[in-house]
Order: structure tokens, then sequence, then C-alpha cells
């Protein structure tokens, strides 16, 4: 899938809480606090239920903001977790690379070598015939 960029993201969801905004304040008469509040809980999908539209071109516009303005905000989340999933994957494979990966580090060839050694003991698998 195609990174978006950051100015994307946040010039799409300040368009939709935008427009969002100026529509509820216009088509239902609401004060800009209220509408700015309205766009942000619908997309959110909060959704707390103190403003409810009253008109019919406010109850379609909510249905368009609810499915355009839930997809752009899905997406700014998608993009923002996998921004902070790749960091994490670089930092532990920093982490790796400068720490190791906590085993005892022996030369190549002792590690190839180290299951031929005679078992010592007094049990079934090694010690006198």
């Amino acid at each position: 899938m195609k990174k978006l960029s950051v100015f994307t993201i946040v010039y799409s969801l300040l368009g939709v809480v935008g427009s969002g905004t100026v529509f509820f304040h216009y088509i239902e008469g609401w004060s800009w606090l209220d509408s700015y509040f309205f766009t942000v809980v619908t997309i959110s999908t909060v959704g707390y239920g103190e403003l409810v539209p009253a008109t019919a071109a406010g109850k379609i516009g909510t249905t368009f903001l609810i499915f355009g303005g839930l997809g752009v905000f899905a997406v700014a989340i998608r993009e923002f977790a996998q921004y902070h999933m790749e960091k994490r994957e670089e930092h532990t494979e920093w982490l790796v690379g400068h720490l190791g990966n906590g085993r005892h580090r022996c030369d190549e060839a002792d590690a190839a070598n180290a299951d031929d050694a005679p078992h010592q003991g007094s049990g079934p698998a090694g010690g006198a015939r």
C-alpha cells in the first residue's frame, strides 16, 4: 500500500473537520464550537449524543461525514501506527546490532565443533565401557 505523506493526512483531516464545522454551523445553526465538537465526536466514533442534527440536510450531511470522515480518520490512525511500528523495529534492530542478542559469542570454529566433543560422565552416553 502506498505510504501517504504527513501533509496529505493532516490537510485531509483539517479539510474534513473544517468542512463539517462550517456545514453544521450554517445548516443546523449551531455555534462554531458546537459544530466543531459534533464533527470531531462523529468522525472519531465517540458519539456522545449531546448534539443531534434536526434538519433533513443535517442528517444527510452527517451520513456523508461519517463515511468520508471516518475513512480519513482511520487512514490517519493507520499511518500513525505504521510510523511508530517502523520506528520501534528500527530501534530493536539498532539494539540487537549494538548490544547483541544476549548469547555468548564464540569463535566460528568453536561453534562449528561444539557438538563434536566426546561426552564425559558415567551415564549411558559417555564414560568407560
